[in-house]
């Protein structure tokens, strides 16, 4: 049988991440899409594991070739994206794929798999308690921080037109709110 495929999106800071990994751990049968980038591989990161790199020559190749789900270019020459062979080779096996994306690519892959995907927003309490939780990461620059609570404002605007909405008040309360939904889903 087929798989599924799972869309998670969220403003930096929401929680996402850590409810992913939990549910990774559950009988859920998920497998992570990984992701394609044209950036440099980071210290001990490989092809194939953490990202697929690729030059932005043949990243741009592939965007031409209409290879991606999804993709944005974050900066100039920065590209991340979701290759299609990936995800459907995985949903061939019978894996339920699993995402971590941007609002926009959440949309994208949804709108490409309609029925047979379900998209989750994650969404923080309020913009406050978001702003505390990335002061208390200590890994951002203030300027980052308001950068990203700015852009969790207009991803906030997205929420909607997701199938679910979890807010991460509580996350033990979040990870079995997302863990049931998506067991419903898959039980379909």
């Amino acid at each position: 049988m087929e798989g599924k495929l799972i869309i998670f999106s969220a403003p930096s800071g929401s929680g996402k991440s850590t409810i992913i990994n939990y549910l990774l751990e559950k009988d859920l049968n998920l497998t992570f899409s990984i992701s394609a980038t044209s950036r440099a591989p980071r210290g001990k990161e490989q092809h194939g594991v953490e990202y697929y790199f690729h030059t932005p020559t043949e990243f741009k190749e592939k965007i031409n070739n209409n290879e991606f789900l999804e993709y944005e270019e974050v900066y100039t020459d920065c590209f991340y994206g979701t290759l299609k062979t990936e995800v459907e080779s995985k949903l061939q096996e019978g894996k339920n794929v699993i995402f971590d994306v941007d609002v926009v690519g959440g949309c994208n892959i949804k709108n490409y798999f309609g029925d047979k995907a379900l998209s989750i927003f994650i969404q923080p309490p309020s913009i406050e308690e978001l702003e505390k939780r990335l002061i208390n990461r200590n890994t951002d620059t203030p300027e980052v921080i308001r950068n990203r609570i700015n852009k969790a404002k207009y991803e906030l605007t997205f929420a909607p037109q997701f199938d679910t909405i979890i807010t991460n008040d509580k996350l033990e309360k979040a990870q079995k709110e997302a863990y049931n939904t998506i067991k419903s889903f898959l039980e379909k």
